[in-house]
């Protein structure tokens, strides 16, 4: 089977042809340029740019894949969570092809994307069996998930403030170190230096849920008792006491998980998954309690349209279908 994924449920416009457990194409139009000086997304900005990014891409991750709408059998699109105004350009988009070309469609819902990432094949990177305890951690959403298999999925715990790509995000322009935040304190945090001690809310709690938000606050208060803008050598101590105490949480909570439920596999999945820290501390724990750890490739991290095909083409294969006149949801919880 083979199928066109369409993903644009924030500020990546993508597209990707699979077949099988196979990525044929994988084309990604990010936006970060056009939102960077603003600290964040810009709802309205990133809904105009996918207006402009959809058909090029489509058309770049056809012609990558060497296949034709003709050689479609199905069709997938991210139908939520997300930003409606993006959404609704995919999700229409898709729509429409699949209308006018007589093929089966099916909304995607994009935390599934991303729990099935790591079960694409990637050239030889080991793929996790079913089940598995998945970390999905991302700009908008963090949450532990067990897999049971493609269809069966179970939310254990999630946020109940700010995701902890936000929170990467938020602390970075605090710290007047640009957009997007996460890659930036990842390279602060692995150079060598002492680091500032910041809380990890519900670290002693044995729920599956994570709060980010005052760790956040905690920073802003130590560079307010600072007086003035923090000095380079500041800066990188807060951003390594700031990323252990987030990937500690992440990785705690989730190995916790996966040792409760009896899963002998961990999955590390969303844009937070590309994070250097976190994969090394994920090994190094994961090691000591007896569990597989898989992460994907760091472009299946982040958002792609790879992700969306292969969730979508084991919906299909389902027997699943959506209607033309599936609506986007901005929230749409597993």
């Amino acid at each position: 089977m083979r199928i066109l994924g369409i993903e644009s449920s924030c500020d990546e416009t993508a597209a990707s042809v699979v077949e099988g457990d196979r990525a044929l194409s994988d084309v990604v139009a990010s936006q970060i340029p056009i939102h960077r000086p603003y600290g964040g997304v810009v709802p309205e900005l990133a809904s105009r740019n996918h207006l402009v990014k959809i058909v090029p891409v489509v058309e770049e991750a056809l012609t990558r894949a060497g296949v034709g709408l003709g050689e479609l059998d199905g069709i997938a699109a991210t139908a939520g969570p997300g930003l409606v105004g993006s959404l609704v350009v995919g999700l229409q988009f898709a729509k429409t092809i699949a209308a006018a070309r007589g093929l089966p469609f099916v909304g995607v819902n994009h935390l599934t994307g991303h729990l099935l990432a790591a079960r694409l094949e990637d050239g030889g990177v080991p793929r996790p069996e079913f089940p598995y305890m998945a970390l999905l951690a991302s700009g908008g959403h963090t949450g532990i998930y067990h897999v049971e298999d493609a269809s069966r999925v179970t939310c254990l715990g999630e946020t109940r403030d700010d995701a902890a790509g936000e929170a990467f995000d938020k602390v970075s322009k605090l710290l007047g170190l640009g957009y997007p935040g996460g890659p930036i304190i990842d390279r602060l945090a692995a150079t060598e230096g002492p680091a500032e001690e910041f809380p990890s809310a519900l670290r002693r709690r044995t729920s599956f849920e994570f709060s980010f938000s005052g760790i956040k606050t905690a920073v802003a208060q130590h560079v307010a008792r600072l007086g003035r803008k923090p000095d380079e050598g500041e800066i990188a101590a807060i951003a390594r006491g700031f990323q252990r105490a987030v990937v500690e949480i992440l990785v705690r909570k989730v190995v916790l998980a996966a040792r409760q439920k009896q899963v002998p596999r961990v999955v590390l999945s969303g844009g937070v998954a590309a994070n250097i820290g976190l994969r090394r501390h994920a090994i190094e724990v994961c090691g000591e309690n007896d569990l597989e750890l898989f992460a994907p490739p760091t472009n299946r991290c982040t958002d792609n349209g790879a992700m969306i095909a292969y969730a979508g083409l084991l919906a299909l294969s389902r027997g699943e279908r959506s209607p033309l006149d599936l609506a986007p949801r901005a929230a749409w919880p597993l």
